[in-house]
């Protein structure tokens, strides 16, 4: 559409000066039909040839009107037309001239400005070939007057001088066509890289995640992208109404006053906005503040929360580091500690060693969570046949946690699954919810159940881990899942953090679902392609 658009405003552009002649070529015949009937009776015009003057100015004045009919209609060809209508031009005025009494008549100025015309409308293609006609066409007008015998024709000087005048006129007209050529295709180059800088300038504007504004000095919103809206918060009707003050009637006041210089800080305005805390920061568009403003807009609380988990990671890092230092020492407490309990056997003194031991573990269990978090993009995906994973884990967890088989109960099915997982961060991941949520249930029959059960999702595969336990409160399940989040005095608060964070490096996600009774961690693993 655009492509056909242009082709059509370029034809326009060579049609409409065409018929600006087609109308100046009218005007002239008929200025030379008033001319005849104004001096006819003048002396002068006793030695040309009326009638015949008369009659092919007439029709010099018809041909201007065809010719102009010719251009509304677009036929025939530009090019052809115009050479058509510059050799009847040349015809007519030489014929003319030689019926009002030759070269010294003056008409010979027409042809000049004839020539130039066209030459300037073909933007100097053909202008030579026109001053070639024309002089063709003056010699021999002035060699037929010298044929006949007319005294005031003794030489080819007027004729001559009138030739190396229209070729002159060619000359001038070419020259200044082909430069006008080229300050086109400049010109045309420069609206391609101007239209397509505009392009690139809105597509990284539109993909910005701050918001921009762009104001001039009434406030009128020039531009904006979508993330200004969104942070700003105001309707889309009223972002079409152009101006700031129709939009954010706040917003145009802090630019009212900052072009005003009433604030003088160049630096971030504090700005709130539907209950969520910005920064605006001002720009000029020009030299002074008075001519506009460019506005950036950025939401200060998201900052915040990046920040917070910069700090939060580095944190990690840290935590991690300093995890590792205390492995060493306190391995060589709990060996100590062995050691005294073999060599001491009195009741109270053993009852202290005891307490130093279990509180040992206790530590030793902090640094392996907080090892094992700091490892957790460390993956070694696997194939793994759920069916004999579960069946080893439920035996191995029975086993180490002194636990009855007949109190976590294992339900398998049918279901012969194969996942993509890490086989160690599975084993983490079910140890730690599994440990949760043994602790917190009745430690009865049927207390705690692990499920294979078939998902929504034909890709993936989902395990359930059921307690009768009193469940999670619906004040702690939005900070469940939060680093050092626990209920209990003696936890440590990173288990189910853990196996949120291993699920995520493995691509699955576990979840809490608050049942009537206890509670239940729905696990949802991605199926092994077959």
């Amino acid at each position: 559409m655009l492509d056909h658009h242009s082709s059509t405003s370029q034809q326009n552009n060579f049609w409409r000066p065409m018929r600006l002649l087609n109308f100046y070529r009218i005007v002239v015949a008929s200025l030379l039909i008033g001319l005849y009937f104004f001096f006819g009776d003048n002396s002068w015009w006793t030695e040309s040839n009326g009638p015949l003057y008369l009659r092919l100015s007439v029709g010099y004045l018809l041909v201007g009107l065809a010719a102009l009919s010719f251009t509304w209609v677009h036929w025939p060809r530009f090019n052809r037309l115009l050479t058509l209508q510059t050799i009847a031009d040349i015809l007519f005025i030489v014929v003319l001239m030689h019926a009002a009494g030759g070269i010294k008549s003056g008409m010979g100025l027409l042809l000049v400005v004839a020539i130039a015309a066209a030459s300037l409308i073909s933007q100097g293609r053909l202008a030579l070939f026109y001053a070639a006609l024309a002089t063709i066409a003056l010699l021999l007008e002035q060699s037929y007057q010298l044929l006949i015998g007319n005294d005031r024709y003794s030489d080819y000087s007027h004729a001559v001088m009138l030739s190396l005048s229209c070729f002159a006129t060619a000359w001038l007209a070419y020259s200044f066509g082909k430069r006008t050529l080229q300050s086109e295709e400049l010109a045309s180059q420069r609206g391609i890289d101007l239209q397509n800088l505009a392009q690139v300038n809105e597509l990284i504007i539109q993909e910005m995640q701050d918001g921009v504004l762009v104001v001039d000095r009434n406030l009128q919103l020039r531009h904006h992208n979508i993330q200004a809206e969104s942070l700003l918060g105001s309707s889309k009707p009223l972002w079409d109404a152009r101006l700031l003050q129709d939009c954010v009637p706040e917003l145009a006041l802090l630019v009212r006053r900052w072009m005003d210089e009433e604030e003088t800080a160049t630096g971030a305005i504090k700005f709130a906005a539907e209950e969520r805390e910005l920064r605006l920061r001002f720009m000029p568009v020009g030299s002074d503040r008075k001519q506009g403003a460019v506005i950036f807009i950025e939401d200060w609380s998201q900052m915040q929360i990046q920040a917070q988990q910069m700090k939060l990671a580095a944190l990690g890092r840290l935590t991690a580091n300093i995890a590792h230092e205390i492995r060493n020492p306190l391995s060589a407490i709990s060996h100590a500690n062995q050691l005294l309990q073999e060599e001491i056997h009195d009741t109270h003194s053993q009852h202290l060693l005891q307490i130093v031991g279990d509180n040992v573990q206790r530590l030793d269990q902090m640094v392996k969570e907080v090892l094992e978090l700091n490892r957790r993009d460390r993956t070694l995906q696997e194939v793994i046949n759920l069916e004999d994973f579960l069946v080893e884990f439920h035996a191995q967890f029975c086993e180490t946690e002194k636990i009855l088989p007949v109190c976590f109960q294992l339900d398998i099915g049918n279901h012969q699954a194969k996942v993509i997982f890490d086989r160690r961060h599975l084993n983490q991941i079910l140890w730690n919810v599994c440990r949760n949520g043994w602790h917190h249930g009745k430690k009865k029959v049927g207390s705690l159940v692990l499920s294979l059960q078939a998902s929504d999702n034909s890709r993936s595969i989902r395990l359930s881990i059921a307690d009768d336990g009193p469940g999670v409160s619906a004040e702690d399940r939005p900070h469940l899942f939060e680093p050092f989040f626990t209920t209990e005095s003696t936890g440590t608060g990173l288990g189910l953090y853990i196996a949120r964070e291993l699920c995520e490096a493995n691509d699955a996600n576990i979840q809490y679902v608050a049942p009537d009774h206890g509670g239940l961690f729905l696990i949802h693993l991605k199926k092994a392609p077959i």
